[in-house]
């Protein structure tokens, strides 16, 4: 994961991002070997929603275009799901190439752009619940159709859940918008909040509207909350795994400072914004943590104990925050490094779990 990885969760404040690389202030995760299923020792096992004490943010009648609280104020809306090639078949699902359309008013007017996928549909009648994922950073120049989570992907539609994987702008098949660098990768989570919408809007997939979930892996991760405080209801659960951080500047420092790969844009983000520590408050308010008491679904972060591209300081951070917002979340430690090999089925099977329960058919 190079550079932009990092850029869909980053965090302003220089103040609040010392040094996360080398652990700063935040604790990690207990290094001894534990079960893959239990938390670290300073998490706390879940948050309830305090009744009713403090008030979500608003986003104020002005907020910055470029900014979480300014994509919240945009209209989006998904649709025109299409069914293209089937890629596979199996005794449990069978998996489409798909392309939506992911359409966002802005005070600019309306954008719409074309993003491709790929669609695990379970076998059976159905309407089924439907997880909506958001992969890692793949250079975008490399990156081919589904390509990040495919094994999520099988795994959730093997167990009855229609699993829709999201290329993003500029990816693969889809179109291209020329600013989403520039935008600080907002675009994308637009285009997840209308692959959502897209889903529910679409008569060729027997989609239950009332049992919808955000799966995102590293830089995904940073999407789907992004996502979540955007459009608060939008979804039934969210499951951000080996996320990326959640300040935007800690993202900043981790990724595109030392690439020299991300020179081009490193220079054009510091002209246009300033760097975190010339204009903190710019990336601050393109963090989803400031926000995170907008968040109304409940969510399940999973980390590795050896993250070594997203520390693991980072997910006790986000975790304490979400806590701190009264969202009704919980952190599950597994050791494992940012990838996830030994420990998938493991993470897969309490992920699995989390959505069963979350989206159980009421």
């Amino acid at each position: 994961m190079r550079g932009w990885q990092g850029l869909t969760a980053l965090i302003g404040s220089a103040v609040l991002v010392a040094g996360c690389t080398s652990g700063g202030s935040e604790p990690g995760p207990s290094g001894e070997s534990t079960s893959a299923s239990v938390p670290g020792p300073t998490e706390s096992r879940s948050a309830q929603r305090p009744s009713a004490t403090s008030s979500p943010s608003a986003a104020p009648a002005t907020a910055r275009a470029v900014s979480v609280l300014g994509l919240s104020q945009q209209r989006h809306r998904g649709d025109r799901l299409r069914l293209g090639a089937v890629r596979e078949r199996t005794a449990a699902y069978t998996s489409y190439d798909v392309t939506y359309r992911s359409r966002t008013t802005t005070r600019e007017g309306e954008e719409s752009y074309t993003i491709s996928g790929v669609l695990n549909v379970p076998r059976g009648v159905g309407p089924f619940p439907a997880v909506v994922l958001a992969h890692g950073y793949i250079d975008p120049a490399i990156y081919v159709r589904g390509q990040g989570m495919t094994r999520e992907r099988g795994y959730l539609a093997s167990r009855g859940y229609i699993a829709l994987h999201v290329d993003y702008r500029n990816h693969a098949e889809s179109d291209d918008d020329p600013r989403f660098q520039r935008r600080m990768r907002l675009g994308y989570t637009a285009d997840v909040i209308n692959a959502v919408k897209a889903l529910r809007n679409s008569t060729q997939v027997a989609v239950d509207d009332d049992r919808v979930a955000l799966f995102g892996r590293s830089m995904g991760g940073g999407v789907i909350l992004k996502a979540l405080v955007a459009e608060p209801g939008l979804v039934q659960a969210a499951a951000p795994w080996a996320s990326v951080s959640s300040l935007e500047a800690q993202n900043y420092r981790q990724f595109i400072r030392p690439d020299p790969e991300d020179a081009g844009l490193r220079d054009e983000l510091a002209t246009r914004f300033g760097t975190p520590a010339q204009n903190p408050r710019f990336w601050l308010e393109n963090s989803s943590r400031p926000y995170f008491d907008r968040i109304t679904e409940p969510v399940l972060l999973v980390h590795g104990r050896f993250d070594d591209t997203c520390p693991p300081p980072w997910a006790s951070a986000t975790q304490r925050a979400l806590v701190r917002a009264g969202v009704d979340s919980r952190l599950e430690w597994y050791d494992d490094a940012h990838a996830f090999g030994p420990a998938f089925n493991a993470a897969m099977q309490r992920t699995v779990r989390f959505f069963d329960r979350q989206l159980a058919d009421v």
